[in-house]
């Protein structure tokens, strides 16, 4: 049987506290579902749909993961890939088959961009200060469980880019009563000009 050809990767991205108890160690969580189904590639559903199985997910992967000296797991038939900073846990989550390479370079991506943004200081404390370079970092990186940039540098100037403005140059455009005339003057030659050529 064919593979499933989706772009679809990655199920779930976790930032959890590693220290503290484990039912309150959620710092961030990002549950993805495949965006499309087809009769010949179906898609596996969502099954982390609620919160209390979400939860008890997360629980279960943080006492599996407290002890390991690998990066990568097979948990709940879901390929786990991890990197422990400081006293948090990042985890990029995908299905059975997904390939492990790709999942430890998002995992990798988010590590090295979140070192980048928050000046390697990534702990939950400037993770919640910085929460909003976190969540823009995580959209940069996995877009509904597509992966679309590994580039911890470019992920980083993405985020902390300013926005372009969206208004046009207004340097060289002449406001005042003259200007406004001579804008008058064209609009005026540009329209009988049209008139003509379509008459």
């Amino acid at each position: 049987m064919a593979p499933n050809m989706s772009l679809h990767s990655i199920n779930a991205i976790l930032i959890l506290a590693a220290d503290g108890v484990p039912e309150n160690a959620r710092i961030f969580t990002k549950y993805y579902e495949p965006p499309h189904t087809s009769a010949t590639f179906p898609t596996p559903t969502q099954s982390y749909r609620t919160l209390k199985e979400q939860k008890a997910f997360e629980k279960g992967l943080l006492e599996k993961t407290a002890k390991q000296t690998s990066d990568v797991i097979l948990y709940d038939n879901k390929v786990v890939v991890f990197k422990m900073e400081s006293d948090v846990m990042l985890y990029v989550v995908g299905d059975m088959h997904e390939n492990e390479i790709l999942l430890y370079n998002v995992v990798l991506a988010l590590r090295d961009s979140l070192s980048l943004l928050l000046k390697n200081s990534t702990d939950k404390r400037t993770i919640h200060d910085n929460y909003d370079l976190v969540t823009l970092a995580i959209d940069e990186i996995v877009d509904d469980g597509i992966v679309l940039e590994t580039d911890p540098v470019i992920v980083a100037s993405r985020v902390s880019k300013a926005p372009a403005a969206d208004a046009p140059n207004m340097k060289n455009i002449d406001l005042s009563e003259q200007g406004i005339q001579n804008l008058w003057e064209f609009g005026k030659k540009q329209g009988i000009e049209f008139v003509r050529r379509n008459l």
